[in-house]
């Protein structure tokens, strides 16, 4: 689910540097999804804009995640594949649990590219903060022809709504976007809308707390 990358930054001496941020580092060109995010204007020329230069790749939403000792995640997988620098914490870990697997995030100063497209949790059984840079990958817009549209929908108020989805749609929509068969991603308070092939769409199993309608595109 990691895997460390050539990528490298100096995260010494930065503790300082916390309480001076917002969460989100950077703000869209375009599309949220497709398009390369900008540096946000207050945080030109600091160690943040330093931190993100040393990640050499047109990339999205940056931002600094800060997780309290004894705290977690609920589990979920994501549509956009993740970049990770680890900057404090100890006895954190990204738990895969697909496959059952902890990954200790060390401070190493090294990017991690993160398999986001698998169920899985973040938690800190630590005693001091655990603060992560998390970049999202952008996605890639499919090229083959003869896509249908489709949109998704919640079939009934449910209070693990949200959570569902994660479990259920996120992981195939992450998939999608590998096998490069998806395109136009969007989501609103009612749900989401893509193109993707009628024979990626086969392989999408939903519960029936779903649902799925498809156009053909003409």
């Amino acid at each position: 689910m990691l895997t460390r990358t050539e990528y490298c930054a100096d995260i010494q001496n930065i503790k300082s540097e916390f309480n001076d941020i917002k969460n989100t580092l950077n703000e869209p060109s375009g599309n949220f999804f497709y398009d390369p995010w900008n540096i946000k204007p207050e945080y030109k020329n600091t160690v943040w804009e330093k931190l993100l230069s040393t990640l050499p790749v047109d990339h999205g939403e940056a931002r600094v995640i800060v997780m309290a000792p004894g705290t977690t995640y609920m589990s979920h997988a994501d549509i956009d594949d993740r970049y990770h620098l680890s900057l404090t914490g100890e006895q954190s870990y990204l738990i895969d649990l697909d496959n059952t697997k902890m990954h200790l995030l060390e401070q190493d100063g090294y990017w991690y590219e993160m398999d986001a497209g698998r169920l899985h949790v973040a938690s800190n059984f630590g005693s001091t903060d655990r603060v992560q840079l998390v970049v999202r990958k952008l996605l890639t817009p499919t090229t083959m022809p003869s896509l249908v549209q489709v949109k998704i929908t919640p079939n009934k108020e449910t209070h693990d709504q949200r959570y569902k989805f994660d479990n259920i749609i996120s992981p195939w929509l992450n998939r999608a976007n590998k096998n490069k068969s998806l395109k136009d991603f969007n989501y609103n308070s009612n749900g989401v809308t893509f193109k993707t092939t009628m024979s990626e769409l086969d392989s999408l199993v939903v519960t029936e707390d779903f649902k799925i309608e498809v156009e053909s595109i003409s």
